[in-house]
């Protein structure tokens, strides 16, 4: 008999609170290592006179990077362990961010940046998987969740606002090398949970019986609430990327300065985190298809009132914005799990992050293009037109989630 087997208990799981710890950390850095670039291309932008699209390519290289290895991160956890994978892609992006101010073209920073999404490509399947694993119980799973989603939205705020404040007292170059030494402790920190958290080299059953992502690959048959579930997380990403990506330069045609910029863009975030609480109360009391709708349909038009208002208004605004924009994450994450099986949890979680970081990776681009020839305004509207194409893509999973 297994040593960790007992007759009429279930096998040793690993501790919630640890995974929970562990997997929220993680969130909360590289989050908010990837949304503060929003702050860093009008400074790079300026430097280098790009334009709209290559401003958009920059992120690009970032979200594409981190898309591109969604799912071999499933198989490279299996083989060396997931917190152990954790660690690698956070010290990667640490050193990518330190490394930034001796980029002497756009170039070398676009290597940088991939460098720096390659690392954070493990973040998101891997703490997801992390959680899931330690949670057997769907509610409780779902509330753990929302947890994690909130931490990387707290990541959001917190990082943006202390680039904001570095930026303008030491310059980009300065703050970045800063920031990312705050990324190497945060990496100490997670080395030290990762011994109480598993044993080095070690993997639990769950990691070791994963099977490849074929079974979800195969087609639509069977499967067709994970893909409308994927669908509309990646349009969600796509809008909520090029939004963010162009919406600085929409509020410097305002006025704003760069602190000015990073404190709306602070307030976005931290109504982002709001936003996971509201709409985990939204969807108890409209259901979960209904609350999508919602904040959709909100989403679009605080993106309206962005463009329309005034600077001053539009700091209002703006975590109102953040509470629409961030808050149909949360379920969207949490209901991955209910949607296939949970020898495929791992690969659901890599195939939907692949889609819709993958989507935030195509986006800037597409936006700043139709910016260089249209104006931003024109862009920020179409971006509003895209985000309600996810209502339709709810019809599929009715009865599919629970309540």
């Amino acid at each position: 008999m297994d040593k960790d087997t007992v007759i009429g208990k279930p096998q040793k799981e690993e501790p919630k609170w640890q995974a929970l710890l562990t997997g929220n950390l993680a969130h909360f850095i590289h989050d908010g290592f990837t949304d503060m670039l929003y702050l860093f291309f009008p400074l790079w932008q300026a430097q280098w006179a790009l334009t709209f699209t290559e401003a958009g390519l920059l992120k690009t290289v970032v979200s594409g990077s981190m898309a591109m290895f969604q799912l071999p991160v499933g198989i490279v956890a299996n083989r060396i362990g997931q917190v152990k994978l954790l660690l690698i892609g956070t010290v990667i992006t640490s050193l990518a961010i330190m490394l930034w101010g001796l980029a002497v073209s756009p170039i070398l920073l676009g290597l940088l940046l991939l460098l720096g999404g390659l690392g954070s490509s493990v973040q998101h399947p891997v703490s997801s998987s992390i959680i899931s694993d330690a949670y057997s119980d769907i509610r409780a799973r779902r509330t753990a969740l929302s947890t994690y989603n909130v931490a990387g939205d707290i990541g959001k705020a917190v990082l943006p606002a202390s680039a904001a404040f570095l930026i303008a007292y030491c310059g980009w170059q300065t703050a970045s090398r800063l920031l990312a030494t705050f990324g190497l402790l945060a990496t100490a920190i997670l080395f030290i949970g990762y011994f109480g958290f598993r044993r080095p080299g070690s993997c639990s059953p769950q990691e070791k019986n994963q099977p490849t992502a074929r079974a979800l690959l195969l087609g639509w048959n069977g499967y067709q609430a994970f893909w409308s579930l994927a669908s509309i997380g990646a349009i969600d990403t796509a809008t909520r990327t090029g939004f963010l990506t162009f919406l600085p330069f929409l509020l410097q045609g305002k006025g704003a300065s760069v602190t000015q910029i990073g404190f709306a863009l602070t307030l976005i975030f931290a109504g982002g985190a709001i936003g996971k609480f509201v709409c985990g109360i939204l969807a108890t009391r409209l259901g979960v298809l209904r609350s999508v709708v919602v904040t959709e349909s909100l989403t679009a038009i605080c993106i309206g009132g962005m463009i329309s208002l005034p600077l001053g208004n539009a700091l209002l605004l703006a975590p109102f914005l953040g509470i629409a924009l961030n808050g149909t994450s949360s379920v969207l994450y949490g209901s991955v799990p209910e949607l296939v099986s949970e020898e495929q949890r791992k690969q659901g979680f890599s195939i939907f992050y692949t889609m819709t970081i993958g989507a935030g990776a195509v986006s800037p681009p597409i936006y700043g293009l139709i910016s260089d020839f249209a104006g931003i305004k024109i862009t920020v509207i179409f971006i509003a037109i895209v985000v309600l194409c996810t209502i339709p893509l709810t019809f599929p999973l009715r009865g599919k989630l629970a309540n």
